[in-house]
């Protein structure tokens, strides 16, 4: 796409490096088996480790535990490239990065971090995060799934719904209620009582693997909790790492979207005119590029001050509310202007449109963003 606003000229070298090495991966091995993938609802496993390879797994985290140690708009612009090629690439990475490496650095003891991080940044060790729950979306506080100490560790019980990876994970990042408040736990694959489903028969995010945990009496031993996660808020805190990657990957499923209009109307033609030569559809693509313009614009500047450490949790909800809004009204717009065509798999912006909508409602849903952004405007809270 046209880089109408010269935003590489703001780009380190080095994040330029990425986004042409991350961008030729997706156009390269994404792409064209990507509406394959999405049709058969199956996962393109196979490309973890050259993700891996790239250094798309843990960017952001210190070079000491065999991650990147890259800034946080390098990470963006990771999140973009995938997202460009689907949903399920940028998932997967946001999930193994924000949800699950980021709160073993952040919350776990040096020996889970030493154990546990370079292997997730090989793409050795898959993660997923369980916070999630078939009655409790919106409202995680009220989770049911709970621990009770016991001598030695601790027994689970409950269970996580929608979990990206579930299915094939290695470990997972468990939130559950102890006496003492909400806390992490890892658990892995092997442990006794634990059972993981695949969730099928979904009409978005078709080539991600989706999940439910259940733990019955999953015995953990005592160095299988996070020790520095305290409450609900440590939780929290992964997510608006990963609404930062959602909103740049946004940008990427819209650029995308955008491209599949652009191509298609300059070779379409009503009688002899080309559909790029009619006012509403320039007038729709006008629209489109500009959003896409003033997103990537936004998300720039939030990248930069993460890395000053002057970002917030309000910032991360007004990124990802913003930009998925926009992303979906872009899709929508694109496969409006394929016509008929916009409606088969093999539409890039079709796919995208479908897994848009799941993307919304993820990680926050577009209302609770609103109110958390109303809250901090007003300094009332009518979340309840």
């Amino acid at each position: 796409m046209e880089d109408f606003l010269l935003t590489k000229e703001l780009f380190t070298a080095e994040e330029r490096d990425f986004q042409e090495k991350v961008g030729h991966f997706v156009d390269e091995y994404v792409i064209p088996r990507i509406s394959d993938a999405w049709e058969n609802a199956k996962f393109l496993e196979d490309l973890i480790p050259q993700i891996a390879e790239l250094g798309c797994l843990g960017s952001t985290l210190p070079k000491e535990y065999g991650c990147g140690g890259e800034g946080y708009v390098t990470y963006g612009i990771i999140c973009q490239e995938l997202e460009r090629g689907d949903s399920s690439m940028r998932s997967f990475a946001s999930v193994q990065s924000s949800l699950c490496m980021y709160p073993i650095y952040k919350f776990g003891s040096e020996d889970q971090k030493k154990k546990l991080l370079p292997g997730m940044a090989r793409g050795e060790i898959i993660g997923c995060f369980g916070l999630t729950e078939p009655d409790s979306g919106s409202d995680p506080s009220s989770m049911r799934t709970h621990v009770r100490k016991v001598p030695g560790g601790w027994i689970l019980n409950g269970s996580k719904m929608w979990i990206t990876n579930g299915p094939f994970a290695d470990i997972a990042i468990v939130w559950a209620k102890t006496e003492e408040g909400i806390r992490g736990f890892i658990v892995e694959k092997e442990v006794k009582g634990f059972q993981r489903i695949e969730m099928k028969n979904k009409m978005s995010l078709r080539s991600s693997s989706t999940g439910e945990l259940i733990f019955e009496d999953c015995f953990l031993p005592e160095e299988n909790i996070l020790p520095n996660s305290r409450g609900l808020s440590s939780a929290l805190s992964c997510l608006t790492q990963a609404r930062y990657g959602i909103a740049w990957g946004m940008v990427g499923a819209a650029i995308a979207c955008y491209e599949n209009a652009l191509q298609y109307v300059h070779q379409s033609k009503h009688g002899e005119k080309s559909l790029a030569a009619s006012q509403l559809v320039q007038t729709d693509l006008a629209d489109m590029l500009t959003e896409i313009v003033k997103t990537q614009a936004f998300n720039l500047q939030l990248g930069r001050l993460k890395e000053k450490g002057k970002d917030s949790f309000v910032m991360a909800s007004m990124a990802k509310m913003n930009a998925c809004r926009e992303a979906l009204d872009i899709a929508r717009k694109a496969r409006d202007l394929i016509e008929y065509s916009g409606t088969m798999i093999d539409a890039p912006a079709a796919r995208h449109m479908m897994n848009i909508e799941s993307v919304f409602t993820l990680e926050g849903t577009d209302n609770i963003h609103h109110l958390t952004l109303g809250r901090h405007i007003t300094g009332v809270n009518a979340f309840t």
